[in-house]
């Protein structure tokens, strides 16, 4: 069995806010480091918008050596220039971390919220609230900050059943 510490980075990626949140893995134990939003001018250009949300992301990595990342997959709006923006938030998050050379998974919305909740369809409420339940110490005043959260914990979830598959 891997029983090494592992330091992994959750992103959820958002044009206005990007939350990230960093913990740490070791076995099945989870530990809470960091978390927080990156907030975007809206003001700004779209380009520069992404450009922030990439040097943020970038200096993230370099600050905190994560082992992996995570990212949140996205999900479909009613409104096709929302998803089309959130899109292009994601690719970039993807590349800033891809090019720190980051191993990056991905996991859809549903199952994020199944592993932390236990329900596919959990509210963002229930969601914060179990995220404060797998790690007392965390202080995830954003809710983009306690979504990365558990999307770093979907990820040490499911990189360990995956590591036990392994074998």
């Amino acid at each position: 069995m891997d029983r090494s510490v592992i330091r992994i980075l959750g992103v959820d990626p958002g044009l206005r806010n990007t939350g990230w949140g960093l913990i740490e893995a070791f076995g099945s134990r989870l530990s809470f480091l960091a978390c927080g939003s990156i907030r975007t001018d809206a003001a700004a250009s779209l380009a520069g918008r992404l450009a922030s949300i990439h040097s943020a992301l970038t200096a993230l990595v370099d600050d905190n050596g994560p082992d992996e990342a995570a990212v949140e997959e996205t999900f479909v709006n009613r409104d096709p220039q929302s998803t089309l923006k959130l899109g292009q938030a994601r690719g970039v998050a993807l590349a800033a971390l891809a090019l720190k050379d980051l191993p990056v998974s991905e996991y859809a919305a549903n199952l994020i919220k199944k592993t932390v909740v236990g329900v596919g369809h959990a509210e963002k409420g229930q969601v914060a609230m179990m995220v404060k339940m797998l790690l007392p110490a965390s202080d995830a005043s954003a809710p983009d900050a306690a979504d990365a959260l558990a999307v770093a914990i979907c990820h040490a979830q499911h990189r360990q059943a995956r590591a036990r598959g392994a074998r």
